[in-house]
């Protein structure tokens, strides 16, 4: 457990469906995303006591909460991939007043390092990379592409519906490189990429059923690697 100086901010890890902090964390990301791409918290309590269990191979899930006087004002998931070495930025969402106060990056460093833990345990290795979805409009792509080096991938990218009356959402897939640099990846592993995304981490039970997963299989068609996006 970390604090931040001066803010009264302290970030643990949640393990057990049964902590109090569960039900508030989700409601302030419900708060902060559309219905649509925002998973249940029946979902949350499932992953939660499969880590528990110990039935976790080479995936691992993790969720942290900010919290300052006990009451939940910051959460960050994601997940671990040892097939691929990377870890997937899930969800960060942050209560108003602590915007702009340095906390939404504590919270992803802490995710990093738990994916940097995963990796060492899982492979022995390094973290290759980071992975993640944004909105093209929000802010936060700019400075991950300009301060971190992350790629923001050139193709269209559609994080699966998690309701049945809401289409799939357009966003940017990036991918930031932690172990060695990378300036494009090959369209294979990107293609690996998003079906690991639908069918492992959103646990979609056929994506090639989906127009939108076909839809971007297409966009690979033909091209042998895949580099940033134009225009940041």
């Amino acid at each position: 457990m970390s604090a931040l100086p001066g803010a009264r901010i302290r970030i643990r890890d949640i393990i057990a469906g049964s902590d109090p902090a569960l039900r508030p964390a989700h409601r302030l990301l419900m708060a902060s995303l559309p219905a649509g791409e925002v998973v249940g918290i029946r979902d949350w309590r499932h992953s939660l006591a499969e880590g528990s269990a110990g039935v976790w191979t080479d995936q691992r899930w993790h969720l942290l909460v900010a919290t300052r006087n006990g009451q939940v004002r910051g959460m960050a998931s994601g997940s671990y991939l040892g097939s691929h070495n990377i870890g997937v930025i899930g969800y960060l969402a942050l209560h108003p007043s602590l915007r702009g106060r340095g906390v939404g990056p504590r919270l992803r460093a802490r995710l990093r390092h738990r994916f940097e833990r995963d990796a060492r345990d899982t492979r022995g290795e390094s973290l290759a990379g980071m992975l993640g979805e944004v909105d093209p409009a929000n802010p936060w792509l700019r400075r991950l592409v300009h301060g971190a080096g992350a790629l923001a991938l050139d193709l269209p990218y559609y994080q699966p519906s998690l309701h049945p009356l809401d289409a799939p959402s357009p966003l940017v897939l990036y991918y930031q490189p932690i172990a060695v640099e990378r300036r494009w990846l090959p369209a294979a592993e990107v293609r690996q990429l998003l079906f690991a995304i639908w069918r492992r981490l959103y646990r979609i039970p056929r994506p090639m059923h989906h127009p939108e997963f076909r839809l971007m299989l297409k966009a690979l068609r033909g091209r042998r690697r895949i580099g940033p996006l134009a225009g940041l």
